[in-house]
């Protein structure tokens, strides 16, 4: 439970008022499970920093075997967590870095966001924030204590992304399952969020280039809890690009003529 003194840094709020009118508009059905997480998420920042990584999160996973066989089938061939756990976060991050691969993300009336991770992963898709959530789940399945964390460039417009940390060799590390890097300390350990906040040269050595692996896009970061065993709690409905995120989406795939901006007044 989040202590009372804390509360203020929960919610949909957490990157200021642009990006919250930016979250509020998600394309994600309303009272589904991203909507219902992003109102949950509370902000990593020097006041919450110590609850978030010694009280928030359990370390031992719920997850009831038999519940989600499909996923099972796919962690099968994977290590143990209880054995060579880093082998496991690469094969978890490898498998969410490819969910995109064959499917047509640029026909946008075609394109569908949420529902639950089996359907993710059926129809192939790399939007970010669903490939997290896959991500997350797929190392609790696996054994693996794993849970949310949104990052935002809050000095840029619609530079938001969506990550996880993985729980093992007693530290939660921080994971990109959309361009599988796996974040790590200059000893090899796992790298907390927070640990890449305060050093950001450990940024850029991991991610050698690669897209979101810079600075800009740890300046702001918020984690949320979602648990395999909670599955009945959650709305998975999907719903397809809303007009708000069409628009974004358009302006991406021109190059942003104009250069990059906020298209509806979100910052005013």
């Amino acid at each position: 439970m989040l202590p009372e003194e804390l509360r203020s840094f929960q919610g949909i709020g957490q990157f200021g008022p642009a990006y919250q009118r930016m979250l509020e508009a998600d394309s994600h059905a309303p009272g589904s499970v991203d909507r219902a997480l992003l109102e949950r998420m509370i902000r990593l920042c020097p006041e919450t920093a110590d609850f978030l990584y010694e009280r928030h999160t359990p370390t031992a996973v719920s997850y009831e075997r038999g519940s989600r066989p499909e996923l099972e089938r796919i962690v099968a061939p994977w290590p143990a967590a209880g054995g060579d756990a880093e082998t496991l976060v690469a094969e978890v991050a490898r498998f969410c870095s490819r969910l995109g691969r064959g499917a047509d993300n640029d026909d946008l009336d075609a394109l569908i966001v949420g529902g639950t991770e089996e359907e993710i992963i059926r129809r192939g898709f790399d939007w970010c924030t669903d490939v997290a959530r896959v991500g997350c789940i797929l190392c609790q399945v696996a054994g693996l204590p794993a849970r949310l964390v949104m990052l935002a460039n809050t000095d840029r417009p619609y530079w938001g992304h969506v990550i996880i940390e993985a729980h093992r060799d007693g530290a939660w590390g921080a994971v990109d399952t959309s361009t599988c890097v796996v974040y790590r300390d200059a000893g090899g350990r796992p790298a907390t969020t927070w640990q890449l906040m305060n050093d950001p040269a450990l940024i850029e050595t991991c991610g050698k280039g690669k897209c979101y692996s810079n600075a800009g896009q740890f300046r702001a970061a918020c984690i949320v809890n979602y648990f395999a065993a909670d599955r009945d709690r959650y709305d998975f409905a999907t719903s397809g690009v809303n007009d708000y995120y069409r628009s974004i989406l358009e302006q991406s795939s021109r190059g942003w003529p104009g250069g990059l901006r906020w298209l509806h007044g979100e910052d005013r």
